[in-house]
C-alpha cells in the first residue's frame, strides 16, 4: 500500500489515501459515472482521509442513495464517494484516480462495468475489490 495524495483543480479540496494501485482503476457507463468521466478505484473507510471540511463540500446522492459524490463547489471536480453496498463488503471510498498527485492515470491496466444496464457481474470477474 501507498499514501497518495489526492486533490481537485484549485487545491481547496484535499485528501490522502493508502492504495495498491496494481489492479488498476475502473470506469462505469450508467449515467452519472459517463457524465463525469472518472478512473474509480475502491478504498477502505479507514485507508481515506479528507483534509478539507467536508461541510464546505458539494454532495450530491442519486437514486437508491447507496452512495454520495463529494466535489469541489468552486472548480467542480468530483474527487471521491462515499456509501455502503454489500456487494463492495459494505463501506466504501469511491477515488477519482485522476485527483492524485504522482500517478498517470492513463499507464493503469482499467476494468468496465455496466452499470447502464445493472450488469453488475460483467465486471466483477474482471476487478476483485481489495477491501
Amino acid at each position: 500500500m501507498t499514501t497518495y495524495q489526492g486533490s481537485c483543480h484549485c487545491g481547496h479540496l484535499k485528501f490522502s489515501v493508502e492504495l495498491d494501485l496494481a489492479g488498476g482503476g475502473s470506469r462505469c457507463n450508467c449515467s452519472i459515472c459517463q457524465r463525469t468521466a472518472a478512473l474509480s478505484t475502491i478504498a477502505a473507510p479507514a485507508a481515506f482521509r479528507v483534509a478539507t471540511d467536508e461541510s464546505t463540500l458539494g454532495a450530491y446522492a442519486w437514486g437508491g442513495k447507496t452512495g454520495t459524490r463529494y466535489f469541489c463547489p468552486t472548480c467542480g471536480i468530483h474527487a471521491y464517494g462515499r456509501g455502503h453496498l454489500p456487494e463492495l463488503g459494505g463501506d466504501y471510498v469511491s477515488v477519482n484516480l485522476n485527483c492524485l498527485e504522482g500517478i498517470d492515470p492513463g499507464t493503469l491496466p482499467v476494468a468496465y462495468w455496466d452499470g447502464r444496464h445493472n450488469n453488475w457481474e460483467a465486471g466483477l470477474s474482471s476487478k476483485p475489490w481489495p477491501i
